[in-house]
C-alpha cells in the first residue's frame, strides 16, 4: 500500500513548495522507493492552459498532453518520474466532476455538499495517482497558504486521509517562513507559529517543519519551535537561501530528513549519499570552468516563472558543458525601436522561446534575422520556430509579407492552421499537446544532435508550418530536418552552412534534467561556446 506525504504551505506564497517536495522526492528515491508527486491547486480553472502567463508562469505540458502546473516540471527534473494528467489536480476539475455526477443523478437525490463529496473527490484522485503510478511513496503539494479559503477543501481532504489510510501511512510537512528582522539583529518565529496553529485549527498537525530563512537557525530557535509548534526538536528542518535550487536535497539529505519520514512509516530501506548528485549536478553548477551569455528573447520577460523550464535547460545545458550560463533577458517588444546590434553586444547565443499573439513578434523576428546573418548560435521553439520560418520567408525567400495567420491574413501564410483546429471552438485542451514521434533526416544537424533518426518531444501549440512553401525554402538554404510520420508536419527547421541555427516546432525543455541536459540544448550551449572562442 503506498504512504502519503501532504506538503503544505505557510506565512507567505512563493517559498518555494515545489522545490521542496521534488527535493523530498530526491531523497527519498536515492533510498531505493518508488515516489510520485502531485500538485492541488486551489484555483477554479480547469488547468492553467488558458491562464496569462503573467498570472500562472509557464504551462507544463506531461507526455500524455496535461497542461498543468509549473511545479511538475521540478517533480521531473529531480526525479525519474513522469507526470501525468492524474499528478495535477484543480479545484475547477474537482467541482466539474461532482457536477457532471450530479447531473447524471449518479447521487440519487442526495444534497451535495463540500464535505463529503468534494473532499471525497479529492481524495479520490490522490489515490488514483498512487494506483497509476504504482508508488511506494506519493507527495501531495497543497498549492497556495494556510489560512486561505481557497485551499480549505484540498485541506480537509488530507486531514480526513489520515483518518482513511491510518497514522502509520500518512505524513504531514509544514513549510514555513522564519523572517529575519535585520533592525533587530533575530530571528522570529512568531509567524510560524501563527501558522502551525491556523493549521491545527483545520486538524492537520505537522511531523516535520521546513523553516526558510535567511540566517541559520540556533538550537536555541529549533526548540523555542519545537514547544511552541508541538514538532520535536530534529523535525524542525531550516532551509537556507542557497545559489542553487540543486543543492536542497543535499540540505534536507544533512538534517536527516529521508530518516525521519522513513522511520515514521516504518520503512527500512537501503542507505545513500547523494554524492552522484553532488559531484555531477551541484559542483558544476556551483564550479564551472567556463562562462557564456544567452539572450533569450521573449514576451513575458519580466516573469522569471514565465520562462521556468527554458531558464533550468539552459542550466543543465551549462552543467554539461561544465559552463556557467548568464541569460539575457530581452523583452521582444522593446527590439522593435533597438538598434538591434546594441541590444545583442557580448551574446554568444540567441534563443527564442514560445508564446501566443502577435505582440513582440517582430522584435522577435529582428532578433532571429541577426542571428542568421552573423553566425550567432540560435535556437527556436515554438513560435521560436514559426517566427524563425517568417523571418526566412521575407529576407531569404523574398516573400516581404509572409506571416502567420495567427497575426494576419496574407497572401503568404507560411504558418497556418490545420483544417482540424480551424473548426474547434474552445480554447482549452485544444492544441497538439503531449508526445508525439519526429522523424529526423540523416546527416542533418538534427541527426548530430540527437543521434538518432526518431524522437518523441512534447508538443503545444496550435499552428503549422504550411507545407505548400516546403519547395521554396529548401531551393533557398532552409532544411525541414524533422518531420512528424504519419501527418507530414514539420517540426524541425535548421540552416546549411551556419554553425547552429536549429527550431524546433516542440518544447524540449520540458525533458531536461540537470544531470541528463537535453541534446538541442547542450549542443546549443556548445555551439555558444565555440562562437565566444572565435568571437
Amino acid at each position: 500500500m503506498s504512504k502519503y506525504i501532504f506538503i503544505t504551505g505557510g506565512v507567505i506564497s512563493s517559498l518555494g513548495k515545489g522545490i521542496a517536495s521534488a527535493s523530498i522526492g530526491k531523497i527519498l528515491e536515492s533510498r531505493g522507493l518508488k515516489v510520485a508527486l502531485m500538485k492541488l491547486d486551489p484555483y477554479i480553472n480547469v488547468d492553467p492552459g488558458t491562464m496569462n502567463p503573467y498570472q500562472h508562469g509557464e504551462v507544463y505540458v506531461t507526455e500524455d498532453g496535461a497542461e498543468t502546473d509549473l511545479d511538475l516540471g521540478h517533480y521531473e527534473r529531480f526525479t525519474s518520474t513522469f507526470s501525468s494528467k492524474f499528478n495535477n489536480i484543480t479545484t475547477g476539475q474537482i467541482y466539474n466532476s461532482v457536477i457532471s455526477k450530479e447531473r447524471k443523478g449518479d447521487y440519487l437525490g442526495k444534497t451535495i455538499q463540500v464535505i463529503p463529496h468534494i473532499t471525497d473527490a479529492i481524495k479520490e484522485r490522490i489515490r488514483k495517482c498512487a494506483e497509476v503510478s504504482k508508488a511506494d511513496i506519493v507527495i501531495v503539494e497543497i498549492g497556495g497558504t494556510v489560512g486561505d479559503i481557497e485551499s480549505l477543501p484540498f485541506l480537509e481532504a488530507s486531514r480526513q486521509f489520515r483518518l482513511d489510510m491510518g497514522y502509520d501511512n500518512v505524513f504531514y510537512i509544514h513549510l514555513t517562513l522564519v523572517p529575519y528582522i535585520k533592525a533587530a539583529g533575530e530571528v522570529k518565529t512568531k509567524p510560524t507559529q501563527h501558522s502551525v496553529g491556523t493549521l491545527r485549527e483545520i486538524g492537520v498537525i505537522p511531523d516535520v517543519l521546513i523553516c526558510r530563512t535567511e540566517e541559520s537557525l540556533t538550537d536555541n530557535v529549533k526548540e523555542k519551535i519545537s514547544l511552541f509548534c508541538n514538532v520535536r526538536k530534529e523535525a524542525v528542518i531550516e532551509s537556507p537561501d542557497m545559489s542553487s535550487i540543486y543543492q536542497v536535497p543535499l540540505v534536507f539529505k544533512k538534517q536527516i530528513l529521508d530518516e525521519i519520514i522513513l522511520s515514521h512509516f516504518k520503512l527500512i530501506c537501503k542507505s545513500s549519499d547523494l554524492n552522484d548528485w553532488e559531484k555531477n549536478v551541484v559542483n558544476r553548477v556551483l564550479n564551472p570552468k567556463h562562462k557564456v551569455t544567452i539572450a533569450v528573447v521573449g514576451k513575458y520577460i519580466e516573469l522569471q516563472d514565465a520562462y521556468k523550464s527554458i531558464y533550468e535547460a539552459l542550466i543543465h545545458a551549462g552543467i554539461y558543458n561544465d559552463a556557467r550560463v548568464e541569460i539575457k533577458r530581452i523583452d521582444s517588444e522593446s527590439l522593435e525601436d533597438t538598434k538591434i546590434d546594441q541590444a545583442f553586444e557580448g551574446v554568444s547565443g540567441v534563443l527564442v522561446p514560445g508564446g501566443f499573439g502577435y505582440r513582440g513578434i517582430e522584435g522577435k523576428i529582428k532578433a532571429i534575422k541577426f542571428s542568421r546573418l552573423n553566425k550567432v548560435p540560435f535556437l527556436g521553439i515554438c513560435l521560436g520556430m514559426q517566427c524563425a520560418v517568417i523571418e526566412f520567408a521575407r529576407n531569404a525567400c523574398n516573400l516581404k509579407t509572409a506571416n502567420s495567420t495567427e497575426f494576419k491574413l496574407t497572401k503568404y501564410p507560411v504558418i497556418s492552421l490545420l483544417e482540424e483546429q480551424g473548426k474547434l471552438k474552445d480554447m482549452g485542451g485544444t492544441m497538439r499537446l503531449g508526445a508525439y514521434p519526429c522523424k529526423i533526416k540523416k546527416n542533418s544537424l538534427a541527426d548530430q544532435v540527437y543521434g538518432k533518426n526518431l524522437i518523441y518531444e512534447r508538443h503545444r501549440h496550435r499552428y503549422e508550418f504550411n507545407n505548400k512553401f516546403k519547395k521554396l525554402f529548401e531551393k533557398n538554404g532552409m532544411l525541414l530536418s524533422g518531420v512528424c510520420p504519419g501527418r507530414d508536419l514539420i517540426e524541425i527547421v535548421e540552416l546549411k552552412g551556419h554553425p547552429y541555427f536549429i527550431a524546433v516546432q516542440f518544447h524540449p525543455e520540458f525533458k531536461s534534467k540537470p544531470d541528463k541536459a537535453h541534446p538541442l540544448f547542450s549542443g546549443f550551449i556548445n555551439a555558444a561556446l565555440q562562437f565566444e572562442t572565435v568571437a
